[in-house]
């Protein structure tokens, strides 16, 4: 008895203090997460430019699939058991988070679209909106991975062969389709042109294909996804260097004898009477039936504006870091094309690179080339200038505005080479010249994103009907099932039905079969054994109607007896794991998101003091940032450093200090004469900030009981698989073929 109390002890009090431990390194995790999110939304970072993801709370589940897909760090996190954007600036638009996701909670869509001037309104055919016959593909649609570029041109060419073929042909001397542009857009446009028995001319200004992955710097690492070309074969691999697909581009054009025309500066587009199009470039005109834009979204490079820039030591772009050695160098921007150059030019021998910023902090950088950028500062190989501006460039120096405590102060650097990387202008004028209109007020309106639900009702119906199938198939033969065991050996359907035997015994062996594949599932899930294919949706689908299907092929099996033997357990264990997955199912996703919209209620609130901030005088100012910092202690004090208990006692305790520090608060706002106004509502949101916190710490605390029914499903499953492993054994060592549910 002493042995057993001694271990049993040593086992309680290890498994407590291991799970208190972990819970206090999630919460710690959790705060960093949360912080980091306030940080990308005073920064601006937390919405990307482009394509963004949305999550839908009322689904996730927080099985964190899209956190591992993403290939970019930051993007995506955990909290509350959910996924939460904390970074959408470094989002791709790959989209791997939206296919990796079992439910379908990610959307990843163009942000702003009412609003937004710099995104061209196009038909769902890439037609621009009230010019018939011009196209668009590839980034200057606002879309910039090269795999949607590809399909974009593909796309643009099949229905320009779709209108030829119904009547519509080229007039004499023009081209069925006429391709500006020579990227990855442009010439599968051209490839699938050429296929499908279009004449077809492509024009570029570069002198060799590949649009603007051409100027990317010497071995820079390009990312896609495998994709088709026509005519040229399947781009397998998720990366290659610039030179690869360079290569690739030439050759391709090469082999396929594209009517490739370098060197043509496009300048725009004019329609004919007889319909046609005319596309003028700096040399020369081209007559066209239809035209499409691959162009780019980087049009010219965005300048300074300062004296000096126009010196001939002033670039744009860089090719290649190896040319540059024992330089003075100033690289201007704060986006990956700039860090990149930067780090780049710093690992060159004899250089002295100095990074020049005008925000405080970067807030579009991947997480990659932020770290390799602090790593390249810790060596002292690069010096990073933030919040600083270049006012001249002179032949020998640069003249810098840089930003500190008390203002800001003039700065001049010795140096040889400028570089401005500070992004690249949209050719807008071009483009609305040549019949693209930006008006929003032409662009269908998007659907709303709203919450979808968590599907629950739809799996309860699915699962009722199927549950309805199997009793109406039991009642159909309800004269042998109704029977006693031992009254149905001389029933005539006994040998159909028995579980040992004919229909009942292929019942057993259907249920055992779809248990693996719902097991499956969990492989597919963690990319365990290098199993990736099919889309994780759809293995969560398969996961659910397996269960499901699983449960009455084996209740079916058992002869509708289950008895008090091992397959009987077994078809005990079965029912308890679907009940277990299905109330969890529904848990996983509603206490998190009220948890979640505990959190997104105080980002509100802080949004809102951050604006009143901005309003008010220095000495205004001063007691709103006081407020501030007092409430925050008073939540960070609760939701993230106390205890479980400590936190149930703030129930009771924290309204009292919240109130006491108020008070004092109040009392200190109308010595400073903060006016009346101003005063109530800080007060106000302070309270109400200091509320929404606490009920997110709470739901939290109930997340995290809850998550103990994550474990009581997956100890019910080891349970289950154990005794199907003992009732197969049991069964085929006497003799007897496998039955779940104990009947011969």
């Amino acid at each position: 008895m002493s042995w057993t109390v001694l271990v049993g002890m040593v086992i309680v009090l290890g498994l407590a203090l291991l799970a208190t431990l972990s819970r206090r390194t999630e919460l710690r995790r959790m705060q960093h997460q949360i912080q980091e999110r306030d940080r990308a939304v005073r920064a601006g970072s937390a919405k990307a430019q482009l394509q963004h993801p949305v999550i839908d709370l009322s689904r996730c589940l927080g099985c964190g699939a899209c956190v591992r897909a993403c290939p970019e760090d930051g993007v995506l996190e955990l909290v509350h058991g959910q996924a939460v954007v904390v970074n959408g600036s470094r989002c791709a638009g790959v989209s791997a988070c939206a296919r990796e996701c079992p439910v379908g909670a990610i959307t990843v869509t163009l942000t702003d679209l009412e609003q937004r001037r710099d995104i061209p309104v196009l038909t769902e055919e890439l037609e621009a909106v009230g010019s018939p016959g011009l196209f668009l593909a590839g980034e200057v649609t606002a879309h910039a991975l090269i795999k949607t570029a590809i399909e974009h041109g593909m796309a643009v060419a099949s229905e320009v062969a779709r209108r030829r073929g119904a009547g519509a042909r080229a007039p004499a001397g023009a081209v069925d389709l006429c391709i500006v542009g020579a990227g990855p857009a442009g010439l599968a446009c051209a490839l699938e042109a050429k296929r499908l028995g279009l004449s077809s001319v492509v024009l570029d200004q570069a002198s060799e294909p590949g649009g603007t992955i051409a100027k990317y710097p010497r071995r820079k690492l390009v990312l896609t996804r495998p994709v088709e070309l026509p005519l040229a074969g399947k781009l397998a691999r998720e990366s290659y260097s610039k030179e690869e697909l360079m290569e690739l581009w030439q050759r391709i054009a090469r082999d396929e004898d594209l009517p490739l025309r370098f060197g043509e500066v496009f300048q725009t587009v004019d329609r004919e009477a007889d319909g046609s199009f005319v596309v003028r470039t700096a040399t020369g005109e081209y007559r066209a039936r239809h035209v499409c834009l691959a162009l780019g979204r980087r049009g010219t490079p965005r300048k300074l504006d300062v004296p000096g820039e126009e010196l001939p030591k002033v670039a744009y772009s860089l090719m290649d870091a190896g040319s540059f050695r024992d330089r003075r160098v100033l690289v201007v921007g704060g986006g990956d094309s700039a860090v990149e150059a930067a780090i780049g030019l710093a690992e060159q021998p004899g250089n002295d690179v100095t990074l020049s910023y005008r925000q405080e902090s970067f807030f579009r950088l991947r997480s990659r080339n932020e770290a390799k950028l602090l790593a390249a500062v810790e060596r002292k190989k690069l010096t990073v200038l933030m919040r600083s501006r270049v006012t001249s460039i002179r032949a020998d120096a640069v003249d810098l505005e840089v930003a500190n405590a008390s203002g800001s102060a003039l700065a001049t650097l010795p140096n040889d080479d400028v570089f401005v990387m500070a992004g690249g202008i949209l050719p807008l004028e071009v483009l609305e010249k040549s019949g693209v209109s930006f008006d929003p007020a032409l662009r269908p309106a998007a659907d709303p994103i709203v919450e979808q639900g968590s599907g629950f009702v739809r799996a309860l119906a699915t699962g009722f009907f199927l549950a309805l199938s199997a009793l109406a198939w039991a009642l159909w033969n309800a004269d042998y099932y109704a029977l006693p065991a031992d009254a149905r050996p001389v029933h005539a359907k006994h040998l159909a039905l028995r579980p040992g035997q004919g229909l009942g015994l292929a019942l057993g062996t259907a249920a055992c079969v779809l248990i693996l594949f719902n097991l499956a599932y969990l492989v597919r899930r963690e990319r365990k054994l290098g199993v990736t294919f099919g889309s994780l949706q759809g293995w969560m689908t398969l996961h659910v109607a397996t269960g499901i299907l699983a449960l009455l092929c084996a209740t079916l099996h058992s002869g509708m007896d289950a008895r008090n033997t091992v397959g009987g357990h077994a078809l005990w264990a079965l029912v308890a794991l679907l009940v277990t997955g299905a109330i969890g199912r529904y848990f996983y996703a509603y206490v998190p998101r009220a948890a979640n919209g505990r959190e997104l209620d105080v980002g509100e609130v802080k949004h809102r003091v951050a604006r009143l901030v901005d309003t008010l005088d220095a000495s205004q100012r001063a007691f709103v940032e006081r407020v501030q910092t007092a409430v925050h202690d008073l939540i960070e004090a609760r939701q993230w450093r106390s205890s479980f208990l400590g936190r149930v006692a703030g129930l009771f305790v924290g309204q009292r200090e919240l109130r006491r520090v108020l008070v004092a608060l109040e009392r200190e706002g109308r010595v400073q004469h903060v006016p009346e106004e101003r005063l109530r509502e800080t007060i106000a949101l302070a309270r109400q900030a200091h509320r929404a916190a606490l009920m997110a710490a709470h739901y939290e605390d109930l997340r995290a009981l809850l998550n103990a029914w994550r474990y009581l499903h997956r100890w019910v499953a080891a349970l289950m698989i154990l005794l199907i492993v003992l009732h197969l054994v049991f069964a085929f060592s006497y003799g007897s073929a496998p039955r779940l549910g104990g009947i011969r």
